[in-house]
């Protein structure tokens, strides 16, 4: 299970910088990625970045988003930029576990709670 922090309000046209971190799991093998479920609409993903730095994002986050590591303090962050209302969301983070048509389909069936994230001005 991992653990997702760093959201809050922020108005549009905010940055602002997410982390995801793992008790009792090394993310340095696994390929990680970011999700968000906004109310009344499925959860989907939003940025993804494998176990060798490759990283990959949905037209509707991209040139806006970033994914990265840090593999000695074992967290994956999420920088999110130039926000809008509609990145209004519950953020998740979740191992991959693989690909298809379109989706990053998550390793662990247990999410965390999540964090927050509400643009607004």
């Amino acid at each position: 299970q991992l653990q997702a922090s760093g959201g809050g309000l922020v108005r549009p046209g905010g940055s602002l910088r997410l982390s995801c971190e793992a008790s009792g799991s090394d993310l340095r093998f696994e390929s990680i990625a970011w999700y968000r479920q906004a109310p009344g609409k499925e959860r989907e993903w939003v940025a993804v970045v494998s176990t060798l730095g490759v990283t990959a994002y949905p037209d509707s986050v991209k040139g806006r988003f970033s994914i990265s590591r840090d593999n000695a303090e074992n967290r994956v962050y999420l920088l999110m930029n130039s926000l809008g209302p509609d990145d209004t969301a519950v953020y998740y983070c979740n191992a991959v576990s693989y690909y298809s048509d379109g989706f990053y389909y998550p390793k662990w069936t247990l999410w965390g709670q999540g964090t927050q994230v509400t643009v607004s001005s």
